[in-house]
């Protein structure tokens, strides 16, 4: 028990490694301090929740596969899509089964599932987890390319080709339709006021 603890410290330490790790494929775009793959994953997974509930999947599962789905970079590190022609890449599957040797087998069992079915693509949840993955990654987008990147265009059209589920596409519609602060707006425009509680 003690060497699994040990080694569910180690696992929590590595995963850690992903809020330091840069998504590289902006630094390519000449985003010049662009997001962690941990801050891509995060919002990743809150939308794989929300499309979830819109297609009438489970919104837990959805964001639990998101959550997982690049873990893989703490050693394959955040391959840009130019490379990966170059690159022979073990399967996300073979890193976390590395990743996760030794952990409680609960927990192991955990992680690989969730990254197993993610990869697979079948159920509903992967669908809805995949196409967060790309929402996330057009919501960026959007956003660095109101900060002044202009070079951002690729990013926004292979996120829309990738996706798959209807609510993924009809957010999509209406993040290409708005800017990233018009919520904010709406909020200091008293379109946002009542209290809490009523």
């Amino acid at each position: 028990m003690q060497d699994e603890l040990a080694q569910l410290t180690g696992f929590v330490y590595e995963i850690g490694l992903l809020k330091r790790y840069k998504r590289t494929g902006w630094l390519v775009a000449g985003v010049s301090d662009p997001e962690s793959i941990a801050d891509h994953s995060f919002r990743a997974a809150a939308l794989a929740s929300i499309v979830a509930v819109l297609e009438g999947a489970n919104p837990e599962r959805a964001a639990l596969l998101s959550l997982f789905h690049d873990s893989q970079e703490t050693r394959l590190t955040d391959i840009p899509y130019l490379a990966k022609a170059y690159v022979k890449r073990a399967p996300n599957e073979q890193v976390t089964a590395e990743q996760t040797r030794g952990l409680p087998p609960a927990v192991a069992d955990m992680i690989c599932g969730s990254v197993a079915e993610y990869e697979d693509k079948a159920s509903l949840e992967a669908r809805c987890a995949r196409d967060a993955d790309k929402l996330e990654c057009l919501v960026q987008a959007i956003e660095y390319r109101e900060q002044g990147n202009q070079n951002i265009q690729p990013w926004i059209d292979s996120s829309l080709a990738a996706l798959q589920t209807p609510s993924g596409k009809k957010l999509a519609d209406e993040v290409l339709r708005t800017r990233s602060l018009d919520w904010l707006n709406r909020f200091f425009n008293g379109g946002d006021t009542t209290p809490l509680g009523e």
